[in-house]
């Protein structure tokens, strides 16, 4: 059964019935609202940049010898889908986008590069660092920055960043609790790192925001507006950096 089109949002506040058709949507998939998503949609106003954990966020962070993580390609249209509404929502600029993770993988420099991220920080068992290195860089201020992430590591992120989607894993009760009760995300997704939460994430946001018909319709479309963002998004170089004696260094793409 097709869905009806989402009616465009107010551009700030508003009232909270505007948002329930959307609420409902993703909770009827398993999706928590932490906080309510007339709020989540003001904090989007303000976010310049997304940011994201890789293990558990794109996958199912299962380790091995010579494993590498893996992400899918509705992941990868939804961060581009997530990106093309952001820059359509700020007068044609591109949003940050960054990969932070805890592995000099190879899979999560290949995406970056496919998908043109502006930087990805390997290595980063201590996150906070690389997340202050990220903020100095990109002169974008905390409160500014949007997180998905899954785990213990990442809680030090999630504390400073103005948006935090947190991707589920059903395994862990105590630390869903945990994060909640100290109000380190403000959406906990219906899906797992490895069912395509990054997508979710994506549409949610599109769906707050109020144009998710627009987004598909011009990329279906391949219209002029789509082509241009395409061709800033592919002008797009990717930095990398990594973590060496504590301290964050340039990395060099094998």
């Amino acid at each position: 059964m097709l869905l009806k089109p989402f009616k465009r949002l107010p551009l700030a506040g508003g009232n909270v019935n505007s948002y329930c058709n959307i609420t409902q949507l993703f909770e009827k998939t398993g999706g928590e609202f932490v906080s309510p998503p007339a709020d989540i949609r003001r904090k989007l106003s303000r976010v310049k940049a997304f940011v994201f954990d890789w293990d558990g966020v794109f996958n199912a962070g299962a380790k091995g010898r010579g494993a590498a993580g893996t992400y899918s390609e509705a992941d990868s249209m939804g961060t581009n889908l997530l990106r093309f509404s952001s820059w359509m929502n700020h007068g044609h600029k591109l949003p940050v986008m960054a990969v932070l993770t805890g592995q000099e993988d190879l899979t999560a420099i290949d995406f970056v590069l496919r998908e043109h991220f502006n930087y990805i920080y390997l290595k980063s068992t201590d996150k906070d660092k690389a997340f202050s290195h990220l903020l100095k860089i990109s002169d974008i201020n905390p409160e500014e920055m949007a997180f998905c992430f899954d785990d213990v590591l990442d809680l030090p992120v999630a504390e400073r960043c103005g948006l935090r989607f947190m991707v589920r894993r059903n395994a862990s009760p105590l630390f869903r609790e945990y994060v909640i009760q100290r109000n380190f995300c403000d959406y906990l997704t219906g899906q797992q790192g490895d069912n395509h939460a990054i997508r979710e994430i994506a549409e949610l946001i599109l769906g707050l925001r109020g144009d998710f018909d627009s987004v598909i319709r011009e990329r279906i479309g391949f219209t002029r507006l789509y082509q241009g963002y395409l061709n800033q998004r592919s002008s797009q170089k990717t930095e990398a950096f990594i973590l060496q004696d504590n301290c964050i260094v340039e990395y060099k793409f094998p």
